[in-house]
C-alpha cells in the first residue's frame, strides 16, 4: 500500500514502520542518557533526595515531559504495527503516525512544551550535542524532516474533509464491540446532551436528572463494576470510549462517571463483603450518586496534611472539619470521605475512609443532613455539577461504613484509585480535545473571509491538522494505560503519563479553535467559548500539571519502580 501523496514524499507502509521502530530504538538510548544525567544531579548518598529533585525541579519534570514523548511516540508505532497487521493502517491512520513522529522528534531535539511559557531543552537534561547527533540515525533524520510536513497536513485534512462525519479522525484501533459502543454513546449524546450543553453551561443549571437516568440504563455507571453487582463488567478501555465520547458533548455528562468509576474503584479494592453487596449495584443502577469529599483549603495535593477529623464514638463516627472542591456533592447520596481518624499518626497514616451516606440536596437547602453546611464556588468552566466548599460539624457517619474496617487504610485505599481515575481524566481530556476540532473544523470550513472558507488558509488547516494529530496521540497512550489496567498491570506511570499529556493538547486544542473563530470565539453565545473553559481545569483536577511531572520524575529516576 503507498499512502496518499498530495505534496509530500511517498512512504511506503513497510518504511514507515521501519522507520518509526528505528527512531524509538534511538529515543530510548536518548532517554536512558537524560534520566541518568537528571538522577546524577538529584542524588545524594546513593539515593534520591526529595531537596534535590526539588532543587532541580526544571530538569525533573522535563525528565517526566521528555519520558512521557518518548512513550506517546511508541504507542503510535504499537498502534501502527497492530492497524497493518489487521490490515487496517490506511491513508488517515499513517499520515497521523507520521506526523506525529515528525512534530514529536523535532520538540525532543529542540524543545518539549511544558506549558505556554516553558519548555524542557536537550541542554536541561544533560544531553550533549554529541548525544544528540548519536541519536539522530537515518530514521530519526527522515521522520523529523518528512514526518510533519505542510503537504502530509494538507492531505490529512483532505482525507477529514472526505470522512466528514466520521466518530474519529483515523481508525482508533479497538474491537467492533467497543467501536459499537462508541457509536451508542456518540447516538446519546447528540441526541440528549448537546444541543443543551451550552445553555446549561450559560445558565450554570444541573444536569437534569432524566438525562443521568437514561446514563444509568446505557450502563455508564457501571461499566467497570462486575456483573456480580449488577455491573456490566467491563474494562478500562470501555470507561475511556465512554468517557470520551460524552466528554465530546459536555465534559460535565463525561465527568458524572468519574465519581462512581472512584467509589466503586475504592469499595472493590477496599470494601468488605457487606460493603460492596450494600453499594456497588445502587451504585451501578444509579440509584446512589456518589461524589469524592478529599480535598481540604489548605492541602490541596497535600493529603499528609489533612485535618478533617472523625472521632467515632459508640456505633458512629463524627466528622468536623472543612472540605472544598466538591464535586456534585448537592445531589450526591453517598460520600467517599477522607479523614484523619488517628491525630496521633502523622503524615498518611493516620487517614481513613469513610462511605458516608447523605440526602439529596436542591440549590434552596443544598445540605439538609445534621452538622453539614457549605456554599457554591462559582467556577469558569466545568459546570452541570457544581463545585462547593462543605464544613462539617459533628456530622454523622456509621461505625460499619468505615472503608474496608480498619482505621489508617484510607490514603492506601485512594492510592488504589489513581490509575483509574487519571486515566479516565486523560479520556475526558480526549474529549474535551476533540469537541474543540469538531467546532474547530465546521466553523472553518463555514466562514467566509476574503472570499474563500477559512479551512483554505493553511495556517487556520494546519492547526485543525494538528488537533487530529494530536488527539490520536494521546487516545493511544490512554488507551494503553487503560489495557495495562484490564491486564491487571502496575500502570501509575502510564497514567500519569496519559493525563499529563492529555491536558495540554485539551487545552491547545481548545485555545486554537478559538483563535480560529476569531473575535466571535470570545463571545459567550459561541460553544468553543465553554470548550475553553471547560479545558482549562484538566491541567489542574486529579494531579495538577506540576505535580503530575512531580510524580513521573520520581519513577522514572526510580528506575520504573
Amino acid at each position: 500500500m503507498t499512502i496518499m501523496t498530495g505534496q509530500h514524499r511517498t512512504m511506503e507502509t513497510g518504511e514507515l514502520l521501519s522507520l518509526t521502530q528505528d527512531a524509538i530504538t534511538a529515543l530510548d538510548g536518548l532517554a536512558q542518557k537524560a534520566t541518568a544525567n537528571v538522577r546524577s544531579a538529584v542524588e545524594e548518598e546513593g539515593r534520591i533526595s526529595s531537596a534535590a529533585v526539588e532543587r532541580e525541579q526544571h530538569a525533573a519534570h522535563g525528565l517526566a515531559w521528555f519520558g512521557t514523548t518518548v512513550e506517546a511516540l511508541r504507542q503510535m508505532a504499537a498502534h501502527a504495527e497492530r492497524m497493518s497487521a489487521e490490515g487496517r493502517l490506511g491513508d488517515a491512520e499513517a499520515l497521523l503516525v507520521r506526523a506525529a513522529f515528525g512534530e514529536y522528534l523535532n520538540q525532543v531535539f529542540g524543545g518539549i512544551p511544558m506549558s505556554q511559557g516553558e519548555f524542557v531543552r536537550p541542554g536541561d537534561l544533560g544531553l550533549s550535542a554529541d548525544d544528540l547527533a548519536e541519536a539522530r540515525n537515518a530514521a530519526v533524520e527522515e521522520l523529523a524532516a518528512h514526518g510533519n510536513t505542510r503537504g502530509v497536513r494538507a492531505a490529512l485534512i483532505e482525507l477529514m474533509a472526505a470522512a466528514e462525519g466520521a466518530a474519529t479522525v483515523g481508525d482508533a484501533g479497538l474491537d467492533d464491540t467497543l467501536e459499537a459502543f462508541r457509536e451508542e454513546m456518540r447516538r446519546f449524546a447528540e441526541a440528549e446532551v448537546l444541543p443543551h450543553a451550552h445553555d446549561w453551561h450559560l445558565k450554570n443549571d444541573y444536569i437534569p436528572l432524566d438525562v443521568i437516568a437514561k446514563m444509568a440504563e446505557l450502563g455508564v455507571f457501571g461499566l467497570t463494576i462486575p456483573e456480580d453487582f449488577g455491573g456490566l463488567g467491563l474494562g478500562k478501555e470501555s470507561m475511556c470510549v465512554v468517557s470520551e465520547e460524552l466528554s465530546r458533548a459536555y465534559i460535565g455528562v463525561g465527568s458524572l462517571g468519574t465519581r462512581s468509576e472512584i467509589a466503586a474503584e475504592l469499595i472493590l479494592a477496599g470494601g468488605t463483603e457487606e460493603q460492596k453487596a450494600e453499594f456497588l449495584p445502587r451504585i451501578a443502577s444509579g440509584e446512589i450518586l456518589p461524589t469524592a469529599v478529599f480535598t481540604e483549603p489548605n492541602t490541596g495535593s497535600d493529603l499528609a496534611s489533612l485535618r478533617t477529623r472523625a472521632v467515632r464514638e459508640g456505633e458512629v463516627y463524627k466528622v468536623t472539619g472543612n472540605k472544598t472542591w466538591i464535586t456534585h456533592p448537592v445531589r450526591a447520596d453517598l460520600m467517599t470521605l477522607l479523614v484523619r481518624t488517628n491525630p496521633a499518626e502523622p503524615g498518611y497514616k493516620g487517614l481513613s475512609m469513610l462511605l458516608a451516606p447523605k440526602p439529596r440536596g436542591t440549590d434552596a437547602e443544598p445540605f439538609p443532613a445534621a452538622g453539614m453546611s457549605g456554599g457554591e464556588i462559582e467556577v469558569l468552566g466545568y459546570r452541570g455539577m457544581k463545585e462547593y466548599e462543605i464544613g462539617f460539624d459533628g456530622f454523622e457517619v456509621p461505625a460499619e461504613n468505615l472503608l474496608g474496617g480498619v482505621e489508617g487504610q484510607g490514603f492506601k485505599q485512594l492510592m488504589q484509585t489513581f490509575e483509574s481515575a487519571r486515566i479516565q481524566t486523560a479520556a475526558r481530556a480526549i474529549g474535551v480535545a476533540q469537541s474543540a476540532m469538531d467546532l474547530a473544523a465546521r466553523y472553518a470550513d463555514e466562514r467566509i473571509q476574503f472570499g474563500k472558507a477559512l479551512i483554505n488558509f493553511p495556517r487556520v488547516a494546519d492547526k485543525i491538522a494538528m488537533m487530529a494529530i494530536e488527539i490520536m496521540i494521546a487516545r493511544q497512550l490512554t488507551y494503553f494505560a487503560a489495557r495495562q489496567k484490564d491486564d491487571g498491570r502496575r500502570c501509575d506511570l502510564e497514567a500519569g503519563m496519559a493525563k499529563l499529556l492529555g491536558a495540554r493538547i485539551a487545552w491547545a486544542a481548545a485555545d486554537n479553535a478559538l483563535q480560529i473563530h476569531g473575535g466571535n470565539g470570545f463571545a459567550l453565545e459561541y460553544p468553543v467559548s465553554r470548550v475553553l473553559c471547560d479545558a482549562r481545569i484538566l491541567n489542574i483536577f486529579e494531579g495538577a500539571a506540576e505535580i503530575q511531572a512531580q510524580v513521573i520524575a520520581r519513577r522514572l529516576l526510580d528506575g520504573g519502580n
